[in-house]
């Protein structure tokens, strides 16, 4: 949770509100320090004095976000003088170092390094420096030579060790929120590249199927126009059905484009029930297909258990296969096996047809079967049958397969 709040950046609001309370936090804390009491005959200074030197240092604090290396420089500037003048004693360092971590945080988390890193030097320094003058200025007892050594060293450490590593703490957030950020555009740039594919993807396999069985519609049509008129009347028919089908699809496809979603006109999408109509359109184009759909557990079981996605992979597939054999392989009867098990469902499609010698296996069908049953993390293999005809299997898993 903390690693979250990190990376995102506050709204303005929580910005505004954070930062006064901060302010005022410490500027109490410096308040509170200038005032406590002075040691061996050290000098107390009036509440103005101490009021003034609290909002120096802790009032910037507010606005340290509008100009990090400003406020940064000004809030060091202040927190030095309050230490060498002895307003605010070293033993008391802690408040007004609590501003300069602030601000010091502030610097790396918000300003490139480049513009940043000297300026925290230089205010780290300076700290450093009236740290140790103050202990020289205004000592709390009689130093010898040893202590004066060891309370310098001491000073010297606390800013180097306290202080300092502020800005990296700031630095390192900045970086991460920018790991952050690439990762998310990152994120959305996958996501329209993927949903381009899928969308190339689903008309391809819309347009490729339904111009096959058009155009062998119109050639059986154009062939018997003047021997037969009703059947070439029957070819025109179906060319129109199929037609009409390949519309409504193309224009399911589309509307997942739009921001209503593919809800708008009421389409859903394609299942494991519409593969009947779907043979019954390939038999126009002199391919006998025979369907077989089963299920474990009984027929009667409802198509629906199978998730959508994985049910329109499996009507996709099987479309695409189909036409190959209206497109390559026909007339040849065909046969399509599908086997809705509890984890994943496998798809076979043979025919007994021969396959011109231009035909290659690594068409753009194939492909696209072959990427949809990857999507899916299944299995996919077609090739040439060992007895004659060609065969298209696919396993797709779902459920407690995945």
């Amino acid at each position: 949770m903390v690693h979250a709040l990190l990376l995102r950046k506050p709204r303005r609001a929580e910005r505004y509100v954070i930062d006064a309370l901060l302010a005022a936090i410490a500027m109490l804390l410096c308040l509170y320090a200038a005032r406590a009491e002075p040691e061996a005959g050290n000098p107390q200074e009036s509440v103005w004095l101490s009021v003034l030197v609290a909002a120096a240092v802790g009032l910037p604090v507010a606005v340290r976000r509008w100009s990090p290396r400003a406020v940064a420089g000004a809030v060091s500037l202040a927190a030095a003088v309050a230490l060498v003048s002895g307003i605010i004693p070293s033993f008391a360092a802690v408040a007004p170092s609590y501003a300069v971590i602030l601000v010091l945080y502030t610097l790396g988390a918000d300003v490139p390094r480049r513009q940043s890193w000297p300026v925290a030097a230089a205010c780290v320094a300076l700290v450093l420096a009236s740290l140790a003058g103050g202990d020289v200025l205004w000592p709390a007892t009689e130093l010898g030579g040893g202590q004066w050594l060891w309370s310098v060293t001491t000073s010297v450490g606390y800013a180097v060790l306290v202080i300092g590593p502020a800005y990296a703490i700031g630095y390192v957030v900045r970086v991460a929120r920018q790991q952050n950020q690439r990762a998310a555009q990152q994120a959305v740039r996958q996501a329209a590249t993927d949903e381009r594919l899928r969308v190339a993807r689903e008309l391809h396999d819309v347009i490729a199927h339904t111009m096959t069985l058009i155009v062998v519609q119109a050639s059986v049509g154009n062939h018997v126009a003047d021997v037969s008129p009703e059947e070439a009347r029957r070819a025109l028919q179906a060319i129109e059905q199929t037609g009409r089908t390949a519309m409504a699809e193309v224009r399911r496809v589309l509307d997942v484009l739009r921001e209503d979603g593919p809800g708008a006109s009421g389409g859903q999408p394609h299942g494991l029930d519409d593969l009947a109509d779907l043979v019954e359109r390939a038999a126009v184009g002199g391919v006998d297909v025979r369907l077989d759909v089963r299920r474990d557990g009984g027929a009667g079981k409802a198509s629906t258990e199978v998730p959508a996605d994985i049910a329109l992979a499996v009507y996709r597939i099987v479309q695409e296969a189909v036409t190959n054999v209206v497109k390559h392989a026909a007339p040849t009867p065909c046969r399509v096996d599908v086997h809705v098990g509890p984890a994943e469902v496998r798809v076979e499609v043979t025919d007994e047809g021969t396959r011109p010698p231009t035909v290659s296996l690594a068409g753009h069908g194939l492909i696209g079967m072959r990427e949809r049953t990857a999507l899916h993390g299944g299995e996919f293999r077609a090739g040439p049958r060992p007895d004659g005809g060609f065969a298209v299997v696919a396993s797709l898993p779902y459920g407690g397969g995945r």
